[in-house]
C-alpha cells in the first residue's frame, strides 16, 4: 500500500491551482454525497437490518481512509457518516426527486471537478490512477488541516515531494 505522502504528493501535483482546489472543496463533497444517495436507495433487510451498496462502499472507504492514516482516517469517516445520513434522507424521498437530485448532485460536482481542471490546463488525477477517486477527499481534509496550521511536517514533506518532482518535465495531457 502507498503511503500517505506519496498518495497526497501525487494528488497535489494535479492540484496546484488555488481556482482548482477551491472548485474541489464543492465538487467533491457534492460527487459523494450524490453517489451516497444513488447506493442508498436498493438495500434489503436481513435479520432487521436494512444494508445497501452505500454501507458496504462507505466502510471499504472508511477502512482505506483508517489504515492509511488514523487521524484524517477518523474525520473521513465521520464525514462519511454526514454522507450517508445526507444521501439516505434524499434516498428516502419520491423516485422521481431522488433520481434528480442524487444525479443532480454527482453531475454537478463532476462539472466543478472538470471546470477546475480547464483552469489547472490538467487532466484529473484518477485519469492516470484510479485510487485518486479515493484520494480527493483525503487530499480536502488535509488541506484544510494545513490550512488550520495543523500536520505542518506533512505539508512540508509533500511540498518537498513537490519540488523535486518539479524539475522533471510533467506528464503529455
Amino acid at each position: 500500500m502507498m503511503t500517505l505522502v506519496r498518495h497526497l504528493s501525487n494528488y497535489a501535483a494535479y492540484h496546484r491551482d488555488p481556482r482548482n482546489v477551491a472548485t474541489h472543496f464543492v465538487g467533491i463533497p457534492l460527487i459523494v454525497v450524490g453517489t451516497a444517495a444513488l447506493l442508498a436507495r436498493p438495500s434489503v433487510t436481513l435479520f432487521g437490518l436494512t444494508l445497501s451498496p452505500l454501507v458496504f462502499v462507505a466502510a471499504a472507504a472508511a477502512g482505506f481512509y483508517l489504515a492509511l492514516d488514523r487521524r484524517y482516517g477518523a474525520v473521513l469517516t465521520a464525514l462519511l457518516g454526514l454522507a450517508g445520513w445526507a444521501g439516505i434522507s434524499l434516498a428516502a424521498g419520491p423516485t422521481g426527486s431522488w433520481l434528480l437530485g442524487s444525479a443532480g448532485l454527482f453531475v454537478g460536482g463532476w462539472a466543478l471537478q472538470f471546470v477546475g481542471h480547464a483552469l489547472e490546463g490538467r487532466k484529473p488525477a484518477f485519469v492516470d490512477d484510479l485510487i485518486g477517486l479515493l484520494i480527493g477527499p483525503l487530499f480536502l481534509v488535509a488541506e484544510a488541516s494545513f490550512a488550520l496550521g495543523l500536520r505542518r511536517e506533512l505539508r512540508d514533506e509533500i511540498e518537498a515531494r513537490l519540488e523535486v518532482t518539479r524539475t522533471r518535465p510533467l506528464p503529455a495531457r
